[in-house]
C-alpha cells in the first residue's frame, strides 16, 4: 500500500490525508476501503483513489455545508481536491515545475516588451485582478466541472463549462483560489440575504416556494410599474412560481399583484421603453403579457446608464418560465424529481447573484449561469434539454450532495414527501432505460458548445468584414470621384464670384433657359453631348486602355492605437457604408455605359 501511495503527487497525498481526517478514519483504512472495490481495469490508480476519497469527504461536508463555507474549510479542501484530480501522480509534480519555470520566463518577457495594446487595457482588469489572482496553482475547466458533478453547488453539470468560462475570463480561463473562495462565500451570503426577505403582502407562499430576487425596497434600487400615463413605485419579488408586485403605500405596501409563471397559458416577457406621461424615452423596462392578465404589466428598472438591471430581471423571469415549461413538456410529475430540478435552477440563480457581486464593474451575462435560458439561446440547446430528464431520474435526491439536499442544509426546505413516493421514485430510477443510440448529456453539451463557438466566430467575421467594407467603400468612392476633382474648384470660383465673367455667363444662360422654357431642349442637348462623348471614347478605344481601376491603400495607413481602431470599428456607420456601396455601383454602371465595358476593381497595398 505504501508503495502505491508513493506514486501520488504531493497535492494528491495531502488531499487523501485531509479526506481521511475529515471522515475520521486512518489513511490506511481509507485506502483499504478503496482497494476493495478497485480493479486494474478501471485505469489510473492515483486518480481513482483521489475521486474515491474526495467523494467520501465531500459527502460528509455536505451535511452542514453552510458552516463549512463560512469557516473556509469547504473552499480550501474542495479547491485542493480539484488540484489533486488534475495532478494525481508524482509525474504531474515535475510537469508543474516545468510549467512554472516556463510561465516565469514568459512573464519576464512580457514585462520587458510593453506594447501600445497594454496601455489600452480596461481599468476593469487592473482593478479586479489583484482580488482574483494568487501564486498558488490554478484549476482548469475539467476539474471544475467534475467537482460540480459531485457537489452541484459551485457548478451544475449542465452549464458548468459556461459558468467556468465566465468566471475565469479575466484570469486567462484559469481559476485561482481567492476567486473561488470569494465565489463560495458570496453564494452563502446570497442565501442568507434571500432568507431575510419578507413575504409579499397578502400572499401565502406555497410549501416549496422560495424567494429568488427582491428589489424596490428601501435598501435596494427602485422598481416602477407603469399603468397608462401613471407610475407606481413598489417592491418586486420573484419566486420559483410567480412574480409579485406591491405598490408602495403611505405606511405599508398594498396587496401584491401576482403573475403566475407556471401556467401553460401564453406568456411572454419582452423589453420595452417607458417614460413620463407614456412617452417611450428610456429603454429600461419589461412588459409581461399573459392570457391570465387583463392588461399587460409594464415594469421599469431605472438606472443611469445601461439597462443591466432590466436584462437581469428579464433573464430570471424567463428562467422560471422555462423551468415550468420543461417540467410540463417532459411530464416530470414526481415531487422528488420536480424539486430536484427546482433546486438546480435555484442554485444557478444563486451563482448568478454571487458572480454579479464579484464582478460589479462588468456584470456577467446572466444566461451563462441559467440552465434553461442558456440552452434556449444557443444552437442545439434542445439536444441538451432532451438529455436532462434522463439524468434527472438517475439522481438520488436523498444523497447529501444532491441539489435539494444542499439547499436543505442551507435552510431552504422543499416539499414534504411521503415515504411511499420516495420508494416509488427509487423503483422508477432502477427501471430507467436510457437509449443506447441517444447522445449522452456530456456529449450533447460539448456539441452545443462547439456550435455556439462557430456561431460567435461567424458573427465576428461578419462584423469584421462589414467594418472593413466601410474603408474599402471610401477608397472606391474617392477613386471614382477623381475625374471631378478639377471641376469642383472651377464651380467654387463661379459661385464665389472669383471669375465674374463666367459667373455672369452662367446666370444669363440659366435665365434664358428658364424664360424661354428650353429645359427640355437643354436636357436633349445634354444627352446628345453624352452620346458624342461615348462615340469619341469608342473611337479612341478607351475600353481597351482602361482594363481596370487601380486603388491604392498606401495613403490609408492609420496612426490609431489598437483600442481606438476597435472602438471605431464597433461604432462604424453601417448606413453610410450601404450608401457608399450604392453610389459606387451607380457610378461604375455609368462609367461602363460611357466606355461600353465593365471594369474590374483591383486593390493594391
Amino acid at each position: 500500500m505504501a508503495m502505491k501511495l508513493k506514486y501520488l503527487s504531493s497535492i494528491a497525498e495531502e488531499v487523501v490525508a485531509k479526506c481521511a481526517q475529515k471522515i475520521d478514519i486512518s489513511v490506511d483504512k481509507l485506502v483499504e476501503d478503496f482497494e476493495k472495490g478497485w480493479t486494474p481495469d478501471e485505469g489510473n490508480y492515483c486518480k481513482n483513489l483521489v475521486e474515491f476519497c474526495s467523494g467520501k469527504a465531500l459527502t460528509q461536508m455536505c451535511h452542514n455545508i453552510g458552516e463549512e463555507i463560512n469557516n473556509g474549510s469547504f473552499g480550501r479542501l474542495s479547491y485542493d481536491i480539484m488540484l489533486a484530480w488534475e495532478r494525481p501522480t508524482y509525474y504531474d509534480d515535475d510537469n508543474e515545475h516545468l510549467e512554472a519555470e516556463a510561465k516565469e520566463k514568459e512573464e519576464k518577457k512580457s514585462t520587458v516588451k510593453t506594447t501600445q495594446e497594454q496601455d489600452d487595457i480596461s481599468l476593469f482588469y487592473s482593478d479586479i485582478m489583484p482580488l482574483l489572482v494568487s501564486n498558488e496553482p490554478t484549476v482548469g475547466e475539467d476539474a471544475f466541472v467534475w467537482l460540480g458533478s459531485l457537489v452541484p453547488l459551485v457548478a451544475d453539470v449542465a452549464n458548468g463549462r459556461f459558468t467556468f468560462e465566465t468566471l475565469t475570463a479575466p484570469t486567462g480561463l484559469r481559476l485561482h483560489f481567492p476567486a473561488y473562495d470569494m465565489f463560495l462565500k458570496e453564494m452563502e451570503k446570497c442565501v442568507r440575504h434571500l432568507q431575510k426577505q419578507a413575504t409579499p403582502t397578502g400572499v401565502e407562499l406555497a410549501e416549496d416556494e422560495c424567494i429568488i430576487h427582491v428589489e424596490g425596497t428601501a435598501s435596494s434600487q427602485r422598481v416602477i410599474r407603469h399603468i397608462g400615463t401613471t407610475s407606481w413605485p413598489g417592491r418586486l419579488t420573484l419566486t420559483n412560481y410567480a412574480l409579485y408586485f406591491e405598490a408602495s403605500g403611505v405606511i405599508r405596501y398594498d396587496d401584491a399583484l401576482k403573475i403566475d409563471l407556471r401556467n401553460d397559458a401564453e406568456q411572454s416577457v419582452k423589453p420595452t421603453a417607458t417614460g413620463p406621461w407614456g412617452a417611450q424615452l428610456f429603454d429600461k423596462a419589461i412588459v409581461i403579457e399573459s392570457t391570465d392578465l387583463s392588461e399587460a404589466v409594464v415594469l421599469e428598472f431605472p438606472e443611469l446608464t445601461s439597462s443591466t438591471r432590466r436584462d437581469h430581471w428579464m433573464a430570471l423571469i424567463r428562467e422560471i418560465m422555462f423551468l415550468h415549461q420543461f417540467l410540463s413538456k417532459y411530464n416530470i410529475n414526481c415531487p422528488i424529481q420536480t424539486w430536484e430540478m427546482h433546486a438546480r435552477t435555484l442554485l444557478g440563480i444563486i451563482r448568478l447573484h454571487a458572480a454579479r457581486e464579484m464582478l460589479r464593474i462588468s456584470p456577467p451575462v446572466p444566461t451563462k449561469f441559467l440552465i434553461f435560458s442558456l440552452y434556449d439561446e444557443i444552437p442545439k440547446g434542445d439536444y441538451v434539454l432532451e438529455e436532462l430528464p434522463d439524468s434527472l431520474r438517475k439522481v438520488n435526491s436523498g444523497k447529501p450532495c444532491s441539489a435539494s439536499s444542499i439547499l436543505k442544509s442551507m435552510h431552504i426546505d422543499g416539499p414534504v414527501v411521503s415515504n411511499t413516493i420516495v420508494e416509488e421514485a427509487s423503483q422508477v430510477d432502477k427501471s430507467v432505460d436510457v437509449r443506447d443510440d441517444s447522445p449522452s448529456l456530456d456529449s450533447a453539451i460539448k456539441q452545443s458548445r462547439e456550435e455556439e463557438k462557430r456561431v460567435l466566430v461567424a458573427k465576428a467575421t461578419t462584423e469584421e468584414l462589414k467594418d472593413e467594407g466601410v474603408t474599402d467603400s471610401v477608397l472606391v468612392l474617392t477613386e471614382l470621384l477623381k475625374p471631378l476633382q478639377n471641376a469642383v474648384p472651377w464651380l467654387q470660383k463661379i459661385f464665389t464670384w472669383e471669375k465674374p465673367i463666367a459667373t455672369v455667363a452662367v446666370l444669363a444662360l440659366s435665365l434664358i433657359i428658364t424664360y424661354m422654357e428650353w429645359v427640355g431642349k437643354t436636357a436633349a442637348a445634354f444627352l446628345v453631348w453624352v452620346i458624342i462623348k461615348m462615340l469619341k471614347a469608342r473611337e479612341e478605344k478607351l475600353n481597351e486602355k482602361c482594363n481596370e481601376i487601380v486603388i491604392s491603400r498606401s495613403n490609408m495607413a492609420s496612426d490609431q492605437s489598437t483600442m481606438d481602431s476597435i472602438v471605431s470599428a464597433q461604432h462604424g456607420l453601417y448606413t453610410v457604408h450601404e450608401m457608399m456601396q450604392i453610389a459606387n455601383i451607380a457610378m461604375l454602371k455609368i462609367w461602363s455605359i460611357l466606355i461600353s465595358k465593365a471594369d474590374k476593381l483591383q486593390a493594391i497595398e
